[in-house]
């Protein structure tokens, strides 16, 4: 692509002022004169066909056009500085900003641990990491990867994408509500306990994932004595002994080694969603989503 190089003039001395409330001080910090940033400026706005300062004796004060234009400007000379900064590291130490999303919980429970690793391995980098369980469109958000639960197989030509693997779903309890309930023989027996469920964004519940005869997952909706829009409170809930639950082992993984937590009728587990890290493809050879998606192999669900 051709570049017209009329473009970039007067751009640093746009920024600079802004930045440091005068062409006065503009102008010291790029060791220039005053009136040569001022008339930059002024050939700028004459190029652009648009006032960026209203001027007055006191200061300077970006127009609206001057703002839109101001964080334009700020963007790219950003990723100009970051692919400076690949470059000079000869494109083997992550430098740079990565923009992350995860589910609340998962990410909470399993992302951050590797990724406070990752963080004090390559100090360099900077993390934005946003925690949400609604779907993240990886372009429109400018996310440089995401962990999902539940999606499609396949993707997209633009996505990449690797399978962690399954969770797997199993009916638990504690010890002191089994004592006090009775274990339960059977799936009609588990009908007749208190279930504690979690409460999905969009109102409704989660339903009991039963395996059918056909070898096929169906879906039951209980009654229910708690319904908990969180996966951790889900779980401190059946420890403190108020019911029963169905839950994926990697968010009950410490309650069960620990023995907080006891499968019931471990023949009705069954697999749950699938979980995939996923990212745009273009950037997957840059160093910092390389080295992250490295560091993430370790993220397995069994």
């Amino acid at each position: 692509m051709m570049i017209n190089q009329d473009r970039l003039k007067g751009i640093t001395p746009f920024v600079a002022s802004v930045e440091h409330g005068s062409f006065t001080a503009a102008a010291e910090n790029l060791h220039l004169t005053s009136s040569a940033v001022s008339k930059s400026v002024a050939r700028l706005e004459a190029r652009l066909g648009s006032r960026l300062f209203e001027r007055t004796t006191r200061r300077l004060a970006l127009t609206d056009a001057g703002q839109a234009f101001y964080e334009t400007c700020t963007r790219v000379l950003g990723e100009l500085a970051e692919a400076e900064s690949v470059l000079a590291a000869q494109r083997s130490i992550p430098v740079g900003r990565l923009r992350i999303a995860v589910p609340n919980t998962f990410g909470r429970m399993h992302v951050m641990p590797l990724l406070n690793q990752f963080c004090q391995q390559n100090p360099e980098m900077q993390i934005n990491l946003a925690f949400s369980d609604r779907f993240v469109d990886l372009f429109e958000e400018g996310v440089d990867i995401a962990i999902r639960i539940g999606g499609p197989a396949e993707y997209p030509p633009s996505l990449g994408f690797r399978f962690l693997g399954n969770e797997k779903l199993i009916f638990c309890a504690s010890p002191e509500y089994l004592a006090r309930q009775g274990m339960p023989g059977s799936l009609q027996d588990l009908a007749n306990h208190r279930a504690i469920v979690y409460d999905r964004v969009d109102g409704s519940t989660s339903p009991w994932h039963l395996a059918s005869p056909d070898g096929r997952t169906a879906m039951r909706t209980v009654p229910h004595r708690m319904a908990l829009g969180d996966g951790e409170a889900q779980v401190a809930a059946v420890v403190a002994g108020l019911g029963v639950a169905q839950m994926a082992t990697w968010l009950m993984e410490k309650e069960l080694a620990s023995g907080e937590l006891v499968q019931i009728l471990p023949g009705l587990a069954v697999e749950g969603l699938p979980l995939y890290i996923v990212w745009p493809r273009k950037k997957q050879l840059t160093p910092k989503v390389a080295a992250l998606l490295s560091a993430l192999e370790r993220l397995k669900i069994d």
